[in-house]
Formats: C-alpha cells, structure tokens, sequence
C-alpha cells in the first residue's frame, strides 16, 4: 500500500534502483507503466526529470523533485505504521538512504544502525563517499541525511555537530628509519611514498600543506579501504592518515609509528538531514549523536 502519488513513487524507484526494469520489478508492474507515470509527471510539471541513460539518474529538476519525495517517503511509512500496525515490518521495507563517509563507517557508525535496526527495525541503504562529498548526495535527493565536514546547512535541512575525528601520520618503523630519518619535512615528503584512498582524498595532502607549502609531486598509492590502510602502512607500502581508533592497536603492537608525533589532523563532523517533523529522523539523529563519541572528540579536546 502507497500513500504517495504512483508517478511520485515510480519517479523515487527508478532513481533508487538505477532502471525502468528494476523499478518495475519493486513496484511489481511493467517498466513500460513506469515509463508512463514519469512522463505524465515530467508533463505535469513542464520539466525533464530523469536522464534515460543507464544507471538513470536526475536532471537538476529532477534532484529538486527528489529531495522532496524522500522526506514523503519517510513520513508516508510513519503513516503506515501507525495506521496499519499489524503490518509494520512491511512499511519499514523500504531501505533509508544514508550517505557517511568511510573512516566513520569503519569506526563508529555501523553500531549505531545496529542499535537502530534492533530497536526499530529500519533497513538502511547506506551510499559512502569522502566526508567533503558527502552532502552533494543530500544535496541532489539521493539520501534523506549525511555525515559531512560541512558546517554550513543546506536549505530545508538541520545540522548537528558530532565532533572531530583525528587523524594522525603513520607508517612502518623501517619506513620511517628510511624516509624520515631526521624527521618530516618537505625533502621527505617528496620522496616518501604516499597512500591515499582515491582521487578525491585531499587528508593527506592537507597534512602536507600544514607541514610545507612545497608543491610536492610525491610517488602515490590509490587504496579504497579505511581498515586497510593501518594494515597497508605496517607492511611498508607508504605513510598515510589514519583515525587514531585504528591507529592505537597498531602503535601498541609496535607495527606502525608517528612518522611526527607532534602532529596531527582534526576532521570536523556533522550530521546533516532533511528538516521534516519525521519521528523516523529524530531517531536516527538521535543514535548517530549518541554513537559518535565513542571515536568522535568533542570540542577542545
């Protein structure tokens, strides 16, 4: 049962499942209806909505269109539960799109949808991306909230402080003889092999920018994982950033060191989402606020 508009919902479906196939399957009709509910929808509103090519994806209309049907969604399975109690699992099916970025993930967040999916059943879908992307997902519909470095609120959205995740320099104890013998500068740096976790991971050469104004071009790594990285630093592979929750078993074991103690890189955090009256949200906000503190430093700490 579906309280939101059927061009609405098949509109959400296809941008949520990437095709017209797909989203006919979920919404267990033809993708040539699904077809035709858009159309009738981009001919009401007068505007292209969804770029035929696979995965779909929005136009800026449709992104607009987006951001205001996941908030309906939301608040069309509060409905549902409080109406049609008997069938709450089946209201709560639909997946929350969440976007955060992956140090968090590996770190803090997952206990937190743990704890929400025991105590309220919620199916998460969970997009990851750097902390200072994070909010174009929110920003174009995709997800209802998102951990991001960014203060500044979007429009129809609230913020909350989380606090700071640390970051610090590590890499093997050889690695560190060789490279940094008399410590971190910018000849070092420039020879130093550096991991980074892809193209859009500027944390590292932020730590270089705070150690030199050098333009330093040194040999790099692409690495994808946050947990692999501690991991990739002891077996020699580069220095990198790391939070410092996953950074203290490795010190304590002695396969890793501060390539500079005295050093390190504060990432503030925020919990940004969609300004709707949604008991859903508070709850969710409400965890991910109680969670973040156990890897998250509260300010002037």
């Amino acid at each position: 049962m579906d309280l939101v508009h059927p061009q609405l919902a098949a509109f959400a479906a296809v941008l949520e499942e990437g095709s017209f196939e797909a989203a006919g399957r979920r919404l267990s009709v033809t993708s040539s209806a699904v077809s035709q509910r858009i159309k009738a929808l981009e001919d009401r509103l007068g505007q292209v909505l969804v770029v035929r090519q696979p995965p779909c994806r929005p136009t800026p209309a449709g992104e607009l269109l987006l951001r205001r049907v996941r908030p309906m969604q939301t608040l069309e399975a509060e409905a549902l539960t409080d109406f049609l109690p008997e069938k709450n699992l089946s209201a709560l099916a639909r997946p929350i799109a969440i976007a955060v970025n992956s140090d968090s993930l590996a770190t803090w967040f997952l206990p937190a949808l743990a704890q929400l999916n025991r105590q309220y059943g919620y199916l998460f879908d969970v997009r990851v991306d750097d902390q200072d992307h994070t909010l174009h997902l929110l920003r174009d519909g995709s997800v209802l909230g998102a951990v991001t470095s960014e203060a500044a609120a979007l429009q129809g959205c609230e913020v909350q402080a989380l606090g700071a995740m640390r970051y610090q320099a590590i890499a093997a104890p050889d690695f560190v003889t060789r490279y940094f013998p008399a410590g971190v500068d910018a000849a070092s740096l420039a020879l130093a092999p550096m991991i980074v976790f892809n193209r859009k991971d500027e944390l590292q050469w932020r730590f270089v920018r705070r150690v030199t104004r050098a333009r330093l071009a040194p040999p790099m790594h692409y690495l994808p994982t946050a947990t692999g990285f501690v991991e990739a630093a002891a077996l020699g592979l580069g220095w990198c950033l790391a939070p410092e929750s996953l950074v203290q078993p490795a010190l304590a074991a002695g396969s890793i060191a501060l390539i500079a103690p005295e050093r390190w890189l504060d990432v503030h955090l925020y919990w940004q989402h969609a300004a709707v009256r949604s008991a859903t949200l508070q709850n969710i906000s409400a965890e991910i606020r109680r969670a973040a503190p156990t890897s998250l430093r509260s300010k002037g700490k």
